[in-house]
């Protein structure tokens, strides 16, 4: 029996010249793919530089770029009204110019924000939070601009923000910091003191509370709530209900987070029955809000209805399909139909089917969030990631309730949807962190002192 010769059938890799040279003489020996052309099985230079500029959670940067589209046909039509109003100078291609150009800004602090590591928002964070304490402090004594008598604006080299905005991430960068930072012992810390104010500085008990509890936590939630609300009382509500939940996150007792709800309790009396801030504008609405529900109001004139029973009948007018894109009758009796209504003003033309994709896409970002949290290893980002999240998603509900009237009038933007520099460049820095610390889950470019 004649040997069989098996060495033809080994495969055997060569350099690229030999392959080619081989493929040329046509030689039948199995050769390597990727020894004959580099391109073939590897991607090519500029998706890996995509990918590696654009890193962490895909889905996320999916969710993102359509909620930044939604955001231009929003603006583009409802905007209409501002345009076409005899005081106004400016056309309706001018406000979407003005949407387009916040939104490259937002890009640009989105991807920048995305790159930095979260060892180096972990370091930044005490003054971040103070600085944006004390800039929402300063707009009380040089704000330049206000609405119905409130001031919200701050002018800085020429160019005016909310500075309660940056607080809202602030506040959640600060509480991922404290509350990480004392994993070990939280569960069982006391942190808020007694309402006997008289005993905190005799009772050594009391003492130690506010040493190891109040100041790091107690205090800096009380501070953020007092400097938003003589501006925007749903603001501050929102701010002292994203820290409860991430108090809850952070392993705080129950029994300390009923405590701090109390004090909310006895400070909201006393602001109302002082009279302070804008408790006479909230007591307002409550009572609009309950009329709504509880009194007959279709004898009333359209302009007596309140924007919250316009923006009802915007939602009744979309139905399942919607009038189509620019045709909204009832943004021109609508107040802020660009910000605080933009969801009833987006069901009136695009339906509710459409809708509830958009609803879809903010509780899908809160998903994408908890998903990052249980990949973190370390305890300061996943916090921070989940409670920005937790913002984003939160106000997003609390505009959608405001708009069916489940919540009296509030004021609250829809994040990135929404008309309005600041709650866009603010959404956008907290995406971009979220984006962070998925990236480096991925990457896993986590420093020990993270």
């Amino acid at each position: 029996m004649s040997e069989i010769d098996y060495s033809k059938h080994i495969v055997r890799e060569r350099t690229t010249a030999q392959a080619r040279e081989a493929i040329a003489e046509g030689d039948d020996v199995a050769v390597r793919s990727d020894m004959v052309d580099n391109t073939i099985t590897q991607p090519s230079g500029w998706v890996e530089t995509i990918k590696r500029l654009f890193g962490g959670d895909r889905v996320l940067w999916i969710i993102i770029t359509a909620l930044m589209t939604i955001s231009v046909l929003v603006v583009y039509s409802s905007t209409a009204k501002m345009a076409y109003m005899p005081s106004s100078s400016s056309s309706t291609s001018e406000f979407l110019n003005t949407q387009l150009w916040t939104l490259a800004i937002c890009i640009i602090a989105l991807f920048a924000t995305h790159r930095f590591n979260s060892d180096f928002y972990r370091r930044v964070t005490y003054l971040v939070f103070f600085g944006a304490l004390g800039l929402t402090l300063a707009v009380y004594f040089v704000g330049t601009a206000s609405i119905n008598g409130a001031a919200r604006w701050i002018n800085i080299a020429g160019f005016q923000f909310q500075p309660s905005e940056m607080l809202k991430v602030a506040i959640i960068m600060y509480l991922a910091r404290v509350l990480g930072d004392r994993q070990s012992k939280i569960a069982t810390m006391q942190i808020v003191p007694s309402l006997k104010f008289w005993t905190w500085w005799k009772n050594p008990k009391q003492r130690r509370i506010w040493q190891q509890g109040g100041l790091p936590i107690f205090l800096p939630i009380v501070l953020s709530c007092m400097v938003i609300m003589p501006a925007h009382t749903s603001s501050a509500v929102l701010v002292f209900g994203i820290s409860l939940v991430m108090l809850f996150i952070g392993r705080v007792s129950w029994r300390e987070i009923f405590r701090i709800v109390g004090w909310a309790v006895a400070g909201a009396a006393l602001v109302a029955l002082m009279g302070l801030g804008r408790s006479h504008t909230a007591g307002g609405r409550i009572s609009t809000w309950v009329d709504v529900w509880t009194q007959d109001r279709t004898k009333i004139e359209v302009q007596d209805l309140s924007d919250t029973e316009r923006s009802m009948i915007a939602i009744y007018n979309g139905g399942i399909m919607g009038r189509g894109a620019g045709q909204s009758s009832v943004r021109v009796e609508m107040t802020h139909p660009e910000s605080d209504y933009a969801f009833a003003f987006f069901v009136e033309e695009y339906g509710i089917v459409i809708a509830m994709i958009l609803v879809a896409l903010y509780v899908w970002v809160f998903f994408r969030a908890i998903e990052i949290f249980r990949q973190c290893p370390k305890k300061y980002p996943s916090l921070l990631s989940l409670g920005i999240a937790l913002l984003i998603t939160g106000q997003a509900l609390l505009h959608i309730m405001v708009a069916v009237n489940i919540l009296p009038e509030t004021g609250q933007p829809l994040p990135l949807i929404s008309r309005g520099g600041s709650s866009l460049l603010f959404t956008s820095i907290g995406l971009g962190m979220i984006l962070s610390v998925s990236r480096q889950n991925i990457e896993n470019s986590y420093k020990e002192e993270d």
